[in-house]
């Protein structure tokens, strides 16, 4: 066995990547995605590409698998009828939540109604204290009045969320007992297993989305399952979890709420191996598919993670790769606000009808559009001429607009493109300038179908002077799959004063997580090499309402040796807050709040690549054709076959790469290079950085 495989499910195409360990191998492949059955394209599409690259399926070791299922099945609210059974006096905190606007400006939008209504939000007549202490244990009688309850309420499945119960879980795990014996049907989400950290609302509305989520994701999985093992008997089957590492099924069965954000988590991780592979440390990352574009920004190679998002409106406090997504993609739709200014996105064409050049009906402008009607892309079409393109169907919706504006239809655009371009900088500059990150001392690296036509103009404006495109853009988070470690978070909440006698609490804090650790690694028969830790500490100042992760130890394995002292960990919680505010205090009083350690095991390594050979010759050009780039007036360009390419060619602007995944065009002046791994370096004209 030598095959590994990668899928992402997309909304507008699921994407494969393929590795063999032994040969060093790599196959990429693409196919429509089937949003009521998204197994149904994974397995179609296995079937496709082993019989194009004849791949022996009873080879493939391992496949990697990012899913989109919970997040839809939240955005669509198709998930499971949901019991709650929480602390008596807690009834209404879904809905009470923080008491804040989901927007600011808005008075008029308020938080999306609970998963669980009123009616079968149950209470317990329990208490425990903050210490952990029992203040009242629920009797047999009031355990067996709910259980009757939940049973009665018809309920696919049960959260069981009480007030610190992260300090003591002796009456979530009594109640769950109970319940699994009496009704073994209902799926049971207990909140100090799912995430048992302090905030009572984020914990109880993370308990109540996963186990939402409980029944839907096990229908799929169990699907999934199935059909990977009739056509890899050899193969097991890893699910990609929103922190950016993959968990096995069963786990994903307890636990769905970690993969909502599995895609761009995937992603990012994709973009922190080739930022390895071309030695670029710092990365802005681009992920632009057919709805939306995803921007993460990568540090030494480590992509930074979030313990506070929402997903559909609903607040999630768990690891996350920290992702901030906006509604521009190539289905974005331009359109006319009230205020007569043009608009693109968050509406988008999706997979079918997809842009009016797909000849599908779709009957409204849309970016894919924009990028035909410049020669950016070619009528030839996408995935290799495979899916034609019509630009007359383009100028057709394109015309409408133009004529409004008073603009040609080209001009039109460009205008277009300009306000998708427009959104995805002010995006970045969330993740990068309001973090304290200067985007300058950073490199772009585009990916995903669209990134890398729309990523010149995007480095541009923020005045980024170097852009990475991956070898395979549009299979980045199917690769990213593949390069995944099989990862597992282990959290303690506990407040511990940064002193002498707390580095003595956090040090047995560790030793008791990192036995978990080492049983998890047993458990899942996770290699021994490549096994790796890392200490972790949530900490503030005393009187802060809000805390930073700080790392603090890393290691193969880790023991209370390894634990710095106070001063060390308190310099290190300095620097954080000061990146992220501007301001630190040496000397105010610091508190831990919680503890993490991250545990990791390698899965797959690639080899590097030969260095270049001293005689490199120019890339064949393939075609010629007009194509407009940041001035009304096109462009003779050469089009090059990016497949056709050799590690150290290079192409100076105006240019045009076309690959079965994406186009890359190279700006008049800007010079793109091929390393030895495949990625594209190009270098964006001087003159041109603001």
């Amino acid at each position: 066995m030598s095959w590994s495989v990668g899928v992402d499910v997309g909304g507008t195409f699921t994407d494969f990547y393929a590795a063999n360990d032994k040969t060093g191998k790599l196959h990429v492949y693409k196919t429509s995605s089937t949003p009521s059955n998204p197994a149904e394209a994974i397995l179609s599409g296995l079937d496709a590409m082993c019989d194009k690259f004849d791949i022996p399926k009873d080879e493939i070791e391992r496949v990697s698998h990012g899913t989109t299922v919970g997040t839809n099945a939240l955005i669509q609210r198709t998930g499971s009828h949901v019991a709650l059974v929480t602390t008596k006096g807690f009834r209404d905190l879904l809905e009470i939540g923080r008491q804040t606007r989901p927007h600011m400006y808005d008075l008029q939008r308020d938080h999306p109604t609970p998963l669980v209504d009123r009616e079968y939000r149950i209470e317990l007549n329990e208490r425990i204290d903050a210490q952990g202490e029992i203040v009242r244990a629920p009797s047999a009688e009031d355990i067996d009045a709910a259980v009757d309850e939940v049973i009665a309420s018809a309920a696919g499945a049960c959260a069981i969320g009480f007030v610190f119960s992260f300090r003591n879980d002796s009456h979530e795990q009594a109640f769950a007992k109970a319940l699994r014996k009496r009704a073994p049907d209902i799926a049971v989400s207990v909140s100090s297993e799912v995430q048992p950290e302090f905030r009572e609302y984020e914990r109880l509305s993370t308990t109540v989305l996963n186990a939402y989520l409980q029944p839907v994701m096990l229908h799929y999985l169990e699907t999934l399952e199935a059909g990977i093992a009739e056509r890899a008997p050899n193969a097991s089957l890893g699910i990609n979890q929103s922190s950016g590492g993959l968990m096995s099924v069963q786990r994903s069965r307890e636990f769905p709420v970690r993969t909502a954000l599995s895609g761009p988590a995937a992603g990012a991780v994709g973009a922190a191996h080739a930022a390895r592979q071309t030695g670029r440390r710092n990365i802005i990352t681009l992920d632009m598919g057919g709805t939306s574009a995803d921007v993460a920004l990568i540090r030494d190679y480590s992509v930074d993670l979030a313990f506070d998002r929402d997903v559909a409106g609903f607040p999630i406090r768990m690891p996350c790769v920290d992702v901030e997504t906006v509604g521009a993609g190539g289905g974005s739709i331009a359109w006319f606000d009230r205020d007569g200014l043009l608009k693109a996105g968050p509406k988008s064409a999706g997979a079918y009808p997809g842009p009016a050049c797909y000849g599908n009906g779709g009957d409204e402008p849309t970016t894919t559009d924009a990028n035909l009607l410049l020669g950016r892309l070619s009528s030839r079409g996408l995935l290799d001429g495979e899916m034609g393109l019509d630009p007359e169907l383009s100028r057709a919706v394109y015309k409408p607009i133009a004529d409004q504006l008073g603009f040609t239809p080209e001009k039109t655009a460009q205008g277009m493109l300009g306000i998708v371009i427009a959104n995805m900088v002010r995006t970045i500059r969330t993740i990068s300038v309001e973090r304290g990150h200067d985007p300058r001392d950073f490199v772009l690296m585009p990916f995903g179908g669209a990134g890398p036509l729309h990523a010149r103009d995007v480095a541009v404006s923020l005045g980024m002077k170097e852009m990475v495109v991956p070898a395979a853009p549009g299979i980045v988070c199917a690769q990213g799959l593949l390069v995944s470690d099989l990862k597992e978070d282990f959290v303690v909440s506990r407040r511990i004063a940064l002193d002498d006698t707390g580095i003595g609490v956090l040090a047995q804090t560790l030793a008791d997580l990192h036995t978990k650790a080492v049983d998890w690694f047993a458990e899942e028969k996770a290699p021994e090499t490549g096994r790796r830790v890392q200490l972790i500490v949530d900490a503030r100042y005393v009187g802060q309402n809000f805390e930073l992760a700080v790392p603090v130890a890393a290691g193969a394995q880790l023991s209370v040796n390894d634990v710095p002292n106070a001063q060390t960990v308190t310099k290190a919680f300095c620097d954080a807050h000061d990146q992220a505010y501007g301001y630190a205090s040496e000397t105010d009083p610091v508190e831990i709040v919680n503890v993490r350690l991250s545990a990791r095991a390698k899965l797959h390594t690639f080899e590097d690549k030969p260095a270049l050979d001293s005689e490199i010759d120019e890339p064949q050009v393939r075609d010629t054709r007009l194509v407009y780039y940041d001035t009304e007036t096109p462009v003779e360009s050469r089009i090059y076959d990016r497949a056709e390419m050799r590690p150290g060619q290079r192409v100076t602007g105006p240019a045009v790469l076309e690959q079965m995944d994406t186009t890359t065009p190279v700006y008049p002046g800007d010079v793109a290079e091929m390393t030895p791994d495949g990625h594209l370096i190009i270098t964006i004209k001087p003159e041109d950085v603001a």
